[in-house]
C-alpha cells in the first residue's frame, strides 16, 4: 500500500492491466490523463464525440479481446451510454467511465446535470457508482472482471464529480491488477461428460445435421475445434455474422451465414436439416430470421458459455454448458467419426447449394458496369483482402452485402461488424487499428455511414492511423428503396428522394482535403490497385468507390410457401 492520488492510482492500473489506448471526450479524469502520460505509454485518444469514442474502444476490445476504455464528462453521458448499444448487443466487452452528481447538486437544476446511471442499466452487465476514492480499487477489478466474464459486454462506473475530479484525492492504494481479466475469456468452464456425450450421440445419428456457430465460438478461440468437429462428423457449418470468420469461406463444409443478412444456401441448408446444432449463439431474432430458420420444432442441440441462453427460444434435446473451445475439443474427443459416411449425401447436398447460390449470383460478382455493382466490389475484397487482415463492417446495406457476398477464405482474416448502429464502421476500424496496429485494417462502409462520424478522419490523421476505409457511395440511403415505395402505395413518386438520396460528393478528396489520402475508384478493374495503394501508403485512407444506385442487396430467404 502507498499513499497517492487516485489519478496515480489509476494510471498505474490501467497499464498494469495492458491498456494501451484509451478514447474520451474532454473533459473527464484531467489529472488521470496528465498522470498517464508521466507515468504510462497509454495513447490518450481525444475523439469528436461520445459516440465514436465508445466506438473505437468497441473496434480495439474486439479485435483485440482486451477491453476498451471510453470516457466522458456528466453532460455527454447520455451520448455515451446510447453508444453502448452495439457493443451490448454484441458481447463486447467495455469499461465506459463517466462523471457524476455530487450529493450536494442532486435534485437542485445544477448546470448540465441529470440522472445518468439510470441510462447505462439496459446496455451494461454492470454499472456502479463511486462517491468515495476507497471504494475505487474493487469497484474497478470488478468492472474489468464483469466486462470479460462468462458472455462478455459493456460495463459503467460513474465517479464522484461531473469530470471525474476526485480523482486529486490522496488515499492508501495498492496497485494490483488481475490479471486474468485483462482479456477474454478468463475462464474455460469444463462441460459435464454426459451432456458431452449425449449431444455426441445425437450428432453421430443425425441423418442431416448442421452446426450454426454464433460469436461465442469467435470469443473463445474455437475455430480450429470448430472446424475439427466439423470434418469428424461431415456436418456442414453455418454462422452468424459475428462468427464469420471462425471457417474459412471456400471450406467444404461452409455454407455461409443464415437469417436475416444471409447467403441463401445457408438458410436453405438450416431449413433442410434434421438437427441443428448451435454453439456460442444467442439464437436471435437475425440469424434465425425472427425463429423460422430453423423453424420451430426443429430438433435442436445447444452449447453456450450462459446457462440462461440454453434453450431460450429451441426446446434443446440436450445441452452443454461450458467453454466453446474446451467442449468442442471433448466432443471431437468423443464423436465416433466412423458415422461420418452416411452423411456423404447431405455433405453433396449443402455443398450443391452453395453452388447454386454462386451460379445465381456470378454475372454480378463479375460485373464489370459502371457506377460499380456492390457484389463485384465484395467479390473483389475476396480475392484482394491480405491474409492477416481485419474487415470492418458497418450496418445496413454494408451489413448485408459482407455477410452475404465477402468470403474469408484464409485462415488469418477477422471480421467485425456492427450491431445495428450505422456510422459504427469508421470509429471502430480506428480503433482496431490501434489495438493491432501490425494487421490490415480494411472498413466497408457507406456513404450513408460514413457521414456519421466524418470529424474522425481528423483523429485518424492526428494520430497517423492507417487504417483503410472503403466507401460504397452510391450517393444515398437506397436500402430505404423499398420501405418508401411501399409507403407511397408501391412506386416511387412526388418528392421520395427528399428521404434517401444524398448530394453526389467525393469522399476522397474530403479525405485528402482533411490531411487523409483518397482514392476514387469507378471501375470495377482498378479496385485491387486501389486496395493495394492504401495499405501500403501508411496513411489512413479512403477508398470512395462509385457505387450503383439502385442495387439492392437480397434480404433473408424463406421458402416460398412460408413468405
Amino acid at each position: 500500500m502507498a499513499k497517492m492520488t487516485a489519478a496515480k492510482y489509476l494510471a498505474d492500473t490501467f497499464a498494469s492491466y495492458g491498456v494501451t489506448q484509451l478514447f474520451f471526450v474532454p473533459v473527464i479524469l484531467s489529472r488521470t490523463l496528465a498522470e498517464i502520460e508521466r507515468r504510462t505509454s497509454i495513447q490518450r485518444i481525444m475523439t469528436h464525440g461520445e459516440k465514436p469514442a465508445a466506438y473505437m474502444a468497441d473496434g480495439y476490445a474486439r479485435a483485440s479481446g482486451r477491453p476498451g476504455i471510453c470516457m466522458s464528462q456528466c453532460v455527454g453521458g447520455a451520448n455515451l451510454a446510447a453508444a453502448l448499444r452495439d457493443a451490448h448487443l454484441a458481447c463486447a466487452p467495455l469499461i465506459a467511465i463517466t462523471g457524476g452528481a455530487y450529493p450536494h447538486t442532486r435534485n437542485r437544476h445544477t448546470y448540465q446535470q441529470i440522472e445518468d446511471v439510470p441510462l447505462f442499466k439496459p446496455v451494461t452487465k454492470f454499472s456502479a457508482e463511486v462517491d468515495d476514492i476507497t471504494r475505487l480499487p474493487d469497484v474497478l477489478r470488478q468492472a474489468f472482471r464483469a466486462a470479460t466474464t462468462g458472455t462478455p459486454g459493456p460495463v459503467h462506473i460513474q465517479l464522484l464529480g461531473h469530470q471525474g475530479e476526485f480523482d486529486v484525492q490522496e488515499a492508501e492504494f495498492e496497485v494490483m491488477a488481475e490479471q486474468r481479466f485483462a482479456s477474454v475469456p478468463p475462464f474455460r468452464p469444463e462441460p459435464e461428460a454426459q451432456s458431452v456425450a449425449d449431444v455426441a450421440r445425437l450428432l453421430e445419428a443425425a441423418e442431416r445435421p448442421i452446426i450454426v456457430a454464433g460469436g461465442g465460438v469467435r470469443t473463445s478461440g474455437a475455430g480450429a475445434e470448430l472446424v475439427a468437429l466439423a470434418e469428424r462428423l461431415a456436418i456442414p457449418v453455418a454462422t452468424s455474422m459475428n462468427a464469420k470468420d471462425v471457417i474459412p469461406g471456400d471450406h467444404p463444409l461452409a455454407v455461409g451465414i443464415p437469417g436475416l443478412y444471409c447467403r441463401a444456401s445457408a438458410s436453405k441448408a438450416v431449413l433442410e436439416a434434421d438437427l441443428v446444432f448451435f454453439i456460442g449463439s444467442h439464437t436471435s431474432s437475425q440469424v434465425t430470421y425472427e425463429w423460422r430458420v430453423p423453424a420451430l420444432g426443429t430438433a435442436v442441440v445447444q452449447l453456450d458459455i450462459n446457462a440462461e441462453e440454453l434453450g431460450r427460444h429451441y426446446t434443446n434435446q440436450a445441452s452443454i454448458l461450458g467453454d466453446a473451445k474446451v467442449s468442442l475439443a471433448r466432443l471431437v474427443a468423443e464423436a465416433d467419426g466412423g458415422t461420418a459416411t452416411k452423411r456423404a449425401g447431405w455433405v453433396a447436398r449443402a455443398q450443391t447449394l452453395v453452388q447454386e447460390w454462386r451460379q445465381e449470383f456470378s454475372a454480378l460478382l463479375q460485373s464489370d458496369a459502371a457506377p460499380i455493382r456492390p457484389e463485384r466490389i465484395c467479390k473483389e475484397l475476396t480475392d484482394n483482402l491480405p491474409g492477416d487482415a481485419i474487415l470492418v463492417s458497418d450496418t445496413g446495406h454494408a451489413g448485408m452485402w459482407t455477410a452475404g457476398f465477402v468470403d474469408l477464405n484464409q485462415p488469418g482474416q477477422s471480421f467485425i461488424r456492427a450491431a445495428g448502429s450505422l456510422g459504427w464502421g469508421l470509429p471502430a476500424a480506428l480503433g482496431a487499428k490501434l489495438a493491432v496496429p501490425e494487421r490490415p485494417v480494411v472498413c466497408f462502409t457507406g456513404d450513408g455511414g460514413i457521414w456519421y462520424h466524418l470529424s474522425e478522419f481528423e483523429t485518424a490523421v492526428r494520430w497517423n492511423i492507417p487504417a483503410v476505409i472503403i466507401v460504397n457511395n452510391n450517393r444515398s440511403l437506397n436500402q430505404e428503396i423499398a420501405v418508401y415505395s411501399h409507403a407511397y402505395g408501391g412506386a416511387l413518386e412526388g418528392r421520395h428522394g427528399e428521404l434517401w438520396q444524398f448530394q453526389d460528393i467525393d469522399f476522397a478528396a474530403l479525405a485528402r482535403c482533411m490531411g487523409a489520402e483518397g482514392i476514387r475508384v469507378e471501375k470495377p478493374g482498378a479496385f485491387a490497385g486501389a486496395l493495394d495503394q492504401a495499405i501500403a501508403c501508411g496513411k489512413p485512407c479512403v477508398i470512395d468507390i462509385v457505387a450503383e444506385l439502385e442495387a439492392v442487396a437480397p434480404l433473408g430467404y424463406l421458402p416460398p410457401n412460408s413468405q
